[in-house]
């Protein structure tokens, strides 16, 4: 965990948005396992932005 708190954030939000897209992707094409994913890409973006923010939230607060 020796990112920068920002850095962590931004990989998330960019994990979040291939996941969307794999997830649209395995929608159309009707393929579950890309869709669920997609949907676990997602899960895995949301947490490392959340955990992001938290460490910018404790470095602000030393």
């Amino acid at each position: 965990m020796a990112d920068h708190p920002k850095k962590q954030q931004a990989d998330g939000m960019m994990d979040k948005a291939k996941g969307k897209a794999k997830e649209a992707y395995g929608a159309i094409a009707g393929d579950s396992q890309k869709r669920a994913e997609g949907q676990f890409d997602q899960a895995k973006g949301e947490a490392k932005k959340k955990v992001g923010e938290a460490r910018e939230n404790v470095r602000k607060k030393i």
